[in-house]
């Protein structure tokens, strides 16, 4: 198994546990797509590298030297979208599958000199934290959009997902991050929600789009 196989386990283990502490075999096959023996397998070699701790038929455990390489492979990733977007112009809708390779790169001096470059942000183009260089976690206390309630005024602050459809969408829509929204109503039948926001009136988005923006009360 391959460094970059390992450590695209590892970031999976990571986001599960964002979710839940214990994760299960069937969990971790689920989220990479394999076979529940090949789980069994990789896992094992995860633990020999000192990432997790596993005992047959019970949760897979993330170590503290787990989390914390977890984290460095996240910020590597978060920290190549930012430089893509902000240093090279690309949309924020293009950098995942660049920073999907970048961040198995090994070299701390390239990513500190992203940082630097970037004037040391804290989060990605798509409103994630970026971890810093202990790999701690600024917390978020953020609501989606879908539960805030009608004539509030909110600043777009971030993604649950930063599928490219979504991206998409939200660029046709011209809502980015950083956008003050006022919620003019919400359709009590499909949660669909009515937002204005500079330039734009009347935007319709379904609740399947709100329940995806995290968004800051003001």
């Amino acid at each position: 198994m391959t460094t970059v196989t390992k450590e695209n386990y590892l970031k999976a283990l990571h986001y599960l546990h964002q979710k839940n502490i214990d994760i299960s075999l069937t969990e971790l096959g689920k989220k990479m797509g394999v076979s529940k023996p090949t789980v069994n397998d990789m896992v094992k070699k995860l633990q020999a590298n000192g990432w997790v701790n596993y005992e047959r038929y019970k949760p897979i455990k993330l170590t503290n030297e787990g989390k914390k390489t977890a984290a460095f492979i996240v910020r590597k990733h978060r920290l190549s979208e930012m430089f893509l977007v902000k240093i090279m112009g690309f949309g924020w809708e293009q950098v995942h599958d660049i920073a999907e390779e970048l961040e198995h790169t090994k070299s701390d001096i390239l990513f500190d000199r992203m940082d630097e470059l970037l004037g040391f942000p804290t989060v990605d183009p798509h409103g994630s934290p970026i971890p810093d260089k202990e790999g701690n976690f600024f917390k978020q206390n953020y609501k989606l959009l879908s539960q805030v309630t009608e004539k509030s005024k909110v600043i777009v602050k971030g993604l649950r997902d930063s599928s490219t459809d979504l991206l998409l969408l939200l660029n046709k829509k011209e809502l980015v991050l950083g956008t003050e929204v006022y919620i003019q109503y919400v359709e009590s039948f499909d949660k669909t929600v009515t937002i204005s926001y500079a330039g734009h009136t009347d935007v319709s988005l379904s609740d399947s789009v709100s329940s995806r923006l995290f968004v800051e009360v003001i």
